[in-house]
C-alpha cells in the first residue's frame, strides 16, 4: 500500500490582522516573483499551491506560507490504486509542435518573469524610503548627535572669536551657517524617524505626532521601543542584520546618558552648596549688623547729660554786686 500523499491548497483567506498588501508583498518574496504574478491566488478561489507531499514536507511547507500571512490548509489527496487488468494499450497519438510564433493564437501563453525580490532592503540614510530597525535608529541618531555636537563646538569657538573682535559681517555669516546645520540635521533625523516608523508597519506622516503636545513627549520613545517586522510589508523587504558597528554606536546612547545624568546630579549639588553658602552668609550679615545696633544704643542715651548740667547752671542765683549796693 502506497503512502498517503497530501496538497497544499489556498482560497484566499488571510490570518487575522495581516494585511492584503503585506501578505501579497510576503507570498511573492517567498515564491521570489513579482506581486502581480500571485494576485490570482486572491480571487477567492480554491487552488492548489503544492501536492504530492508526504505528511512531513506538507507541515513543513505549511509553516512557510503561515508565515506570510495567508490561511492555506493541508488535505489529504485521494489515494490511487492502479489495476493491471484495467490499463489498454493505446497507439501513442502524433505531438505536433506548438506554433513558436508569438502572435499566433494557438502560442503558449508566456509570463514575463520580473526581477528576484532582495531579501533584505538597501539602506538609505537620505531617504524617507525604506526600513530600519531599533539598534540603527539608535547608531544612527547617535551619529547625528556626534556631528552636532563636533560642528557646534566649532561653530562656538569661531563666534567667541567674533565677538571678541567686534566682526557683525562675521556674526551674521556664523548664524546663518548654524541655521543651515540645524536644517540639514532636523531633515536627516525626519528621514531616519520615516525610516523606523515603516519598519514597524506604519505611515512615515505618524512622524508629525511628535508636534503634538504631550503626545510628542512620549512618541520617540514608542519609535525607539516598538519592535520591527522581521518579514516583508508593504514599505520594502526587513533591513539588513545589525553589524558590530551599529551595535557599538547603539550602546554609546548608554554612555552618553550616564554622563548628562552624573553632570545634572553634579549641577544639582553644586547649585544646592552655592544656596547654602549664600544663606549661611547673609545670616552672618544680619547678625553682625544686630551687634553694631546693641553697641551704639547705649552712646545715644548718654547724649543728654550736657543738658542737664545746663538746667542746673540756670537754676543756680545770679550772684549780688557788692559794689551797687
Amino acid at each position: 500500500m502506497s503512502e498517503n500523499r497530501f496538497k497544499i491548497t489556498f482560497n484566499g483567506a488571510l490570518l487575522p490582522g495581516v494585511d492584503l498588501t503585506t501578505a501579497k508583498l510576503n507570498l511573492a518574496a517567498l515564491y521570489k516573483s513579482e506581486v502581480a504574478a500571485v494576485e490570482r491566488l486572491f480571487n477567492g478561489q480554491t487552488v492548489t499551491l503544492k501536492q504530492g507531499l508526504s505528511q512531513a514536507d506538507a507541515k513543513t511547507y505549511l509553516q512557510a506560507l503561515t508565515k506570510t500571512g495567508i490561511d492555506a490548509r493541508v488535505e489529504a489527496e485521494p489515494a490511487v490504486e492502479l489495476n493491471l487488468a484495467d490499463v489498454q494499450h493505446h497507439a501513442p497519438a502524433s505531438i505536433q509542435p506548438a506554433p513558436t510564433d508569438p502572435e499566433s493564437p494557438y502560442a503558449p501563453p508566456r509570463a514575463s518573469v520580473g526581477e528576484t525580490e532582495p531579501v533584505f532592503a538597501t539602506l538609505k540614510p537620505f531617504s524617507v524610503e525604506g526600513r530600519i530597525g531599533r539598534l540603527r535608529y539608535l547608531a544612527w541618531t547617535m551619529v547625528l548627535t556626534l556631528v552636532m555636537l563636533a560642528v557646534g563646538s566649532v561653530l562656538a569657538v569661531f563666534a567667541i572669536a567674533l565677538i571678541s573682535a567686534d566682526s557683525t559681517a562675521g556674526l551674521i555669516v556664523g548664524g546663518l551657517v548654524a541655521l543651515i546645520l540645524f536644517i540639514a540635521v532636523a531633515v536627516v533625523s525626519i528621514q531616519i524617524s520615516v525610516q523606523r516608523l515603516h519598519d514597524i508597519g506604519w505611515s512615515g506622516w505618524l512622524w508629525l505626532l511628535n508636534l503634538v503636545p504631550f503626545v510628542g513627549s512620549f512618541f520617540p520613545i514608542v519609535i525607539m521601543v516598538a519592535p520591527g517586522t522581521n518579514i516583508a510589508n508593504r514599505y520594502g523587504p526587513p533591513p539588513p542584520p545589525n553589524s558590530t558597528a551599529v551595535k557599538a554606536l547603539a550602546s554609546l546612547w548608554i554612555v552618553f546618558i550616564a554622563i548628562v545624568f552624573v553632570g545634572a546630579l553634579a549641577g544639582g549639588f553644586s547649585a544646592i552648596q552655592e544656596e547654602y553658602e549664600s544663606s549661611t552668609q547673609s545670616s552672618y550679615d544680619s547678625g553682625a549688623v544686630t551687634t553694631e545696633e546693641i553697641d551704639v544704643e547705649p552712646a545715644e542715651a548718654a547724649e543728654p547729660a550736657p543738658d542737664s548740667a545746663d538746667d542746673e547752671a540756670e537754676e543756680a542765683p545770679a550772684p549780688v554786686d557788692s559794689a551797687k549796693e
